[in-house]
Order: structure tokens, then C-alpha cells, then sequence
């Protein structure tokens, strides 16, 4: 495991205050904040960049299912559970993320109890509980002691429950770039803590309390970034030469999500 930053880490309250001055996907749309327009499209953007996530979710798989998402952030994912018949519970350690989401899931009508609060100690924050499915997309490797979290996360587990989790890879195409100074984290720049990790990292990430079923690498970012802002998807020109299996080849060796299914041991 490494880190974008060397130590001391950054504090929990210097991860809160980052998010909150700019929570994840904030800008994804241009319509006026909290309305329908504005999820739908925020929603529509975000599959469209990253269509992995349905997928690796299985929104649909969880129909009558308890499921605790840890770091909700807008509610993307979590309307999808919702809609798709989970019995959904989200935690949030971004108070302006968490009141978006939960103004999201008021507009659509939806059900679902949230909770603000540290990841770290999410069994406290949610209470006796147990779930069908903990789900965290690219929010644990954020935290200052992500070990914390998969500790925390366990107790939450029913025993033949299961936990999806993306983090990111330290071997990949973004790390390479970010190494050489041609990218950063985060679409915002300053990102307290980003951590990545190889298979390996994962598997002692997560020694005494999951076993890894699947774990996979997906997602290179292939558009020009300038034009992306303005919502213009016109891929860079070396990823634009490339054959579609050729960048999907690229993306299971290179990609810098590494998805993540595991049962509890």
C-alpha cells in the first residue's frame, strides 16, 4: 500500500473539509443544484464515464436486501439500490454530500436511512445491525486508517453476506501519470490522503475479515480534460487511435479501480 502523500497523514477533519468544499460529482451537471434535472443528469454522467459501476454493483441483485453504503456521497449509487428494492442505508462523513443525498432520495421518493459519520467506526455510527451487502466505491482509500474501516465493517456483515469495495490500483496507468506530474487524484486538487494498492495490499487490507473472491482492475480515464469540463467527450488522441479491446485490454491490466468482492471469514 502507498500513499499520495508522505506522513504525518492528514487528520479525519482535514478529509471532512475537503469533501465538503467540493463533494464528489458536485459539478457533473449544470442544472440548478438538488432539483431532478440536476440528479438525472449527474447520474446519466457519471455511468457514462464510469459504466463499470452497475456491473460491479448488481443494483438488482439486492431487491429486498439490506445494504450499508459506506461514504454515499451524492446518493448516485444509492438511488439505484433504492430503486432497485434494496432496503438501503448510507453513511457519510461529508455533511453537504449526505444533505444532497438525502434531498436526492426526497425528490424521487425513495426509502432509505442515512447516517452522518466516520467510516472508521461505521458499526457505531449504524448501530446493531447486520447487511446483506457493505458497498464502498472509492471512499476507504480516502481515510486515514483504512484498515479501521474493513475492521469496523465486519461487525456489520451477516455471514453469508458479502462486501464490494473499490480502491485504487496502485499499479495503473493514472499512478504512472500522477507520478510523472501529468495528473493528480482527485478532479480537485490538494486531496488529503489517496492510498492505492496492489492485490496484494488488498489481501492484507482485508487478512481476518474478508477473503477476496474477485479482485479486478477497470477504468482509464480517456478523455481531454479541458473539453471534459465543458461537457465535450472527445477521448485524447492516443486513446482515440486505439482499437476498443485493445484500451479494454489496457484498462484489466492498467485500469485505476481495483474492484473488490469478498465474504466475510
Amino acid at each position: 500500500m502507498s500513499a499520495s502523500l508522505a506522513a504525518p497523514l492528514p487528520g479525519i477533519d482535514d478529509v471532512q473539509s475537503y469533501w465538503d468544499r467540493r463533494p464528489c460529482n458536485i459539478r457533473h451537471s449544470k442544472q440548478p443544484i438538488g432539483t431532478r434535472e440536476y440528479f438525472d443528469e449527474v447520474e446519466a454522467r457519471k455511468y457514462f464515464v464510469e459504466p463499470h459501476i452497475p456491473g460491479f454493483a448488481q443494483f438488482d441483485l439486492w431487491k429486498g436486501r439490506k445494504v450499508l453504503e459506506i461514504g454515499c456521497g451524492l446518493g448516485t449509487d444509492a438511488t439505484n439500490f433504492a430503486r432497485a428494492g434494496a432496503d438501503y442505508t448510507g453513511v457519510e462523513l461529508s455533511a453537504e454530500s449526505l444533505a444532497l443525498a438525502k434531498k436526492r432520495f426526497e425528490v424521487f421518493g425513495l426509502k432509505g436511512r442515512f447516517h452522518h459519520g466516520n467510516a472508521e467506526q461505521v458499526d457505531s455510527v449504524v448501530g446493531a445491525e447486520q447487511f446483506d451487502l457493505v458497498y464502498s466505491f472509492g471512499v476507504i482509500h480516502h481515510t486515514p486508517n483504512p484498515r479501521a474501516v474493513i475492521e469496523s465493517a465486519r461487525k456489520l456483515v451477516k455471514p453469508d453476506g458479502e462486501l464490494r469495495i473499490m480502491l485504487y490500483a496502485e499499479i495503473s496507468w493514472k499512478a504512472i501519470m500522477i507520478e510523472a506530474g501529468f495528473d493528480q487524484p482527485e478532479a480537485q486538487s490538494g486531496c488529503p490522503i489517496a492510498f492505492t494498492y496492489t492485490a496484494d495490499g488488498v489481501r492484507d487490507l482485508l487478512r481476518g475479515c474478508f477473503e477476496p473472491t474477485e479482485i479486478r482492475q477497470d477504468h482509464i480515464f480517456p478523455y481531454v480534460i479541458e473539453k471534459y469540463i465543458r461537457y465535450e467527450y472527445e477521448p485524447q488522441p492516443w486513446f482515440k487511435a486505439m482499437p476498443e479491446e485493445m484500451f479494454k485490454a489496457l484498462e484489466r491490466r492498467l485500469g485505476w479501480h481495483m474492484l473488490i468482492t469478498a465474504k466475510p471469514v
